[in-house]
């Protein structure tokens, strides 16, 4: 089992950036694949981006690419979502999951077997 808790959400005015954190324990995650989705007020859940942990390459969503960034640091065993430019539709719950490694790309949900339980991203105009 992989037990996920997201931090860092928050209040923040269009343009500025917020850094949401994903720290995993349980399981050593080096060969999982950590993917972060959004979910917004009566919408579907959304791929924001990914990382593979092992080979730290990420790929991100059309909507965030430029402005998103995902990064890991071993040492904490932790993932981040860096966020800049936000715009008032960035406004949503981020969830961070993960799933072991296999060739991806992984952009849906239900291609995950783990989540976090969200933190509130709110983009004020």
């Amino acid at each position: 089992q992989v037990q996920l808790v997201e931090s860092g959400g928050g209040l923040v005015q269009a343009g500025g950036s917020l850094r949401l954190s994903c720290a995993a324990s349980g399981r050593t995650v080096s060969n999982y694949i950590m993917g972060w989705f959004r979910q917004g007020p009566g919408k579907e859940r959304e791929f924001v981006g990914a990382i593979s942990w092992s080979a730290g390459s990420s790929y991100y969503a059309d909507s965030v690419k430029g402005r998103f960034a995902i990064s890991r640091d071993n040492s904490k065993n932790t993932v981040y979502l860096q966020m800049n430019s936000l715009k008032p539709e960035d406004t949503a719950v981020y969830l961070c999951a993960a799933r072991q490694w296999a060739p991806g790309p992984y952009t849906r949900a239900n291609q995950y077997n783990y989540w976090g339980q969200g933190t509130q991203v709110t983009v004020s105009s």
